[in-house]
């Protein structure tokens, strides 16, 4: 389809101009065909409950798929790049001819999406388009003709299991629903109430919607040019909340007044990073940032209520904020550690909904009452012990290690890889109660977290012959080869038991033989081991590889194919990513935007970054108070590593504290030719 290169192609082939903002750079259908990152280009605001964004026939996870031209309407919310079926898709809405019936057809040359808008034309001239602030959408809808047209509004429509819907009221100037829905996997459910009003030409109805059976729908004889307004405002507490989150934060203001206020947020939050490079290196580095910043979401009402995830009612305190949604088995690693470097003051908040969580009693994955779609919470604690090290403080530390002391009986310990990730969350236990004094757990979480090296020693160190099988022996979407490095934790016992040597010889194997995984998160990690084990030159050449060529990708959650797709595991195209390679709410990304910049947190947990070539030959993040980091690569790319400094200091070991950052300065990576 030469209309896909067309798109895809678009962002990287014009220069970069005095005028672009890193909002401006940002393209949305980057990972959004097919499997190659299950991403949608939804308008969303930073850290939004609202991705208000089209669905097509046929789809991915994300209810939307770059190759199709069929369109079903526009939903509310969407789970950003993650498994099982996808989650939300609440409240879809569509205008079509009286006479229509089935898809409609979208001129697909006509469709744009920005950083915070979306607009098509379909059905031969309607033209819609769609904006979002942090908990309302709203959408637009402009006929090209007189006639007869159908409004309709379904409640039902979800991308994991409907549980129930119901219409409170279906007044045209104010439509609420109360509905409830499976999270992502259907492992739990959340409640979510909306509000509409609909207007024309920007003046109300005062009419009934027929509303039966979770849908809604209005009949309405419209002018050429007439435009129909659909403004929704989303809240987990009543449809009162919903009510006011659509006054508040939409209310009479015009289109493009909300556009430019939500264009003007994603400038603050991606603009505290500013790299030096061609355009479309930077537009594919701020498409990756505003993946990253758009979960956990923000859910408080104006009144700043919110629901619990045990369904309870509650009231954050005057200048905080709550956040659900999560990913943390996907996004501990990478996504949450970024989020503390660069987003600081909102980790905060993050923490404390993260404290909560252990606090009233955490699932692993969600509860029946979620206050909006989720997918799984473990590793929790590794997070907040992360977080907690790095200076981030205003959450209860006592009670949050009470609530991982109670949550280690209830970890999975069944498999290898269960074996390993239970000791890595009682190894932060033990952590965390080292830095609180607390001997008691210090002692018995230590010799917990310990337990798993028998095991480790047994089928790890002499792999068997199903060592290069996804799922051996009930792994998850894995390999023994590539869980052997999971604990990284515990990287001085695994050196200490195999020795250096010999564990550099299996790493260079690891990747020599094609046994490494990109496409999902339990092996990620891996091209940094070089550089902790005193061969940075390796790391930085597999970094380089990921980021910019090519690459035999041989796995899928499922299984190992029987040819590798070949293809970039990032890129600046709807096909973002490589096959099967979910972004799984901001990981992979996440890691696409700390290897351009040179670091990694290898040890999520431990306040420090693993240090390779920047992609950039500068980049300076802003971290607040007037200090800035400026990251300098000094030399190729591509060329031999000779030391990396910080502030004139070499760094023997190639980490940097991530204090030494907080307070500014100067990380110089010096390479040269080969």
């Amino acid at each position: 389809m030469r209309w896909m290169v067309a798109v895809a192609l678009a962002v990287s082939a014009m220069p970069v101009t005095a005028r672009e903002t890193p909002a401006d750079l940002v393209n949305p259908f980057v990972g959004t065909l097919a499997d190659f990152g299950q991403l949608t280009p939804a308008a969303v605001a930073p850290f939004g409950m609202v991705q208000l964004g089209p669905d097509t026939d046929p789809a991915n996870h994300a209810g939307y798929d770059f190759a199709a031209d069929r369109l079903l309407g526009f939903s509310h919310t969407r789970g950003v790049g993650v498994g099982c079926g996808g989650g939300g898709g609440d409240l879809l809405v569509s205008l079509r001819k009286g006479e229509a019936s089935g898809p409609a057809i979208m001129d697909k040359r006509s469709e744009r999406a920005t950083a915070g808008t979306y607009r098509v034309t379909y059905d031969g001239g309607i033209s819609a388009e769609a904006v979002a602030t942090r908990g309302a959408g709203l959408l637009h809808f402009t006929v090209p003709q007189a006639g007869p047209f159908v409004l309709r509004i379904d409640a039902r429509h979800s991308y994991a299991k409907r549980i129930s819907t119901a219409w409170r009221t279906a007044d045209s100037d104010d439509l609420r629903a109360e509905m409830v829905a499976g999270t992502v996997c259907d492992q739990g459910r959340y409640r979510l109430f909306s509000s509409s009003r609909i207007t024309v030409n920007g003046r109300p109805l005062h009419r009934a919607l027929a509303a039966a059976d979770g849908v809604a729908t209005l009949q309405l004889n419209l002018r050429r040019g007439d435009v129909i307004a659909v403004a929704t405002g989303l809240s987990s507490v009543d449809d009162d909340g919903a009510a006011l989150v659509r006054e508040r934060e939409l209310g009479t203001r015009r289109f493009q007044a909300i556009a430019a206020e939500t264009r003007a947020a994603w400038n603050t939050a991606l603009g505290r990073v500013a790299p030096e490079g061609s355009r479309r290196e930077l537009a594919l580095f701020y498409t990756s940032l505003f993946r990253v910043f758009q979960t956990p979401v923000a859910i408080d009402d104006p009144d700043r209520r919110h629901r619990e995830n045990d369904g309870s009612i509650a009231r954050s305190p005057a200048g905080q904020t709550r956040y659900a949604s999560w990913s943390l088995w996907d996004n501990y690693r990478t996504q949450l550690p970024l989020l503390a470097l660069l987003q600081p003051e909102r980790s905060q908040d993050i923490a404390r909904s993260l404290a909560d969580l252990y606090i009233r009693g955490k699932a692993q994955w969600a509860t029946m009452n979620e206050p909006f779609l989720s997918v799984r919470t473990e590793h929790a604690g590794i997070a907040l012990l992360d977080m907690h090290r790095k200076g981030i403080a205003g959450f209860d530390a006592r009670a949050a290690l009470k609530g991982m002391v109670a949550d280690s009986a209830t970890l999975q310990r069944d498999t290898p890889d269960q074996r390993i990730e239970a000791a890595y969350d009682d190894w932060a236990t033990a952590q965390f109660g080292r830095d609180l004094g607390d001997d008691g757990v210090v002692n018995r979480f230590s010799t917990q977290a310990e337990g798993y090296r028998p095991m480790w020693r047994s089928v790890f160190q002499t792999l068997a012959e199903d060592a290069d099988v996804v799922k051996a022996r009930g792994l998850y979407q894995g390999t023994l080869w590539q869980y052997r490095w999971a604990p990284v934790f515990d990287l001085d016992w695994m050196v200490a038991t195999v020795g250096k040597p010999e564990l550099l010889r299996q790493l260079h194997h690891f990747f020599d033989a094609g046994l490494f995984n990109m496409t999902n998160e339990p092996d990620i990690q891996v091209p940094w081991l070089f550089g902790a084990l005193g061969e940075p030159q390796a790391t930085a050449d597999l970094v380089r590889t990921i980021l910019t060529r090519p690459m035999a990708h041989p796995y899928t959650n499922a299984g190992k194919l029987p040819q590798p797709f070949v293809g970039p595991s990032f890129a600046l195209a709807p096909q973002g990513f490589a096959d099967g390679m979910d972004d799984d709410a901001g990981a992979m990304t996440a890691w696409y935007v700390f290897a351009s910049l040179g670091l990694y947190p290898l040890v999520p947990g431990e306040p420090w970054y693993s240090v390779t070539v920047p992609a950039f030959t500068r980049a300076t993040i802003d971290m607040g108070g007037g200090r800035r980091v400026t990251i300098r690569r000094v030399g190729p790319r591509d060329g031999l590593v000779v030391r990396a400094d910080w502030n004139g200091t070499t760094l023997a070991d190639w980490r940097v504290n991530h204090h030494a950052l907080t307070k500014g300065g100067i990380l110089t990576v010096t390479t040269r030719a080969r």
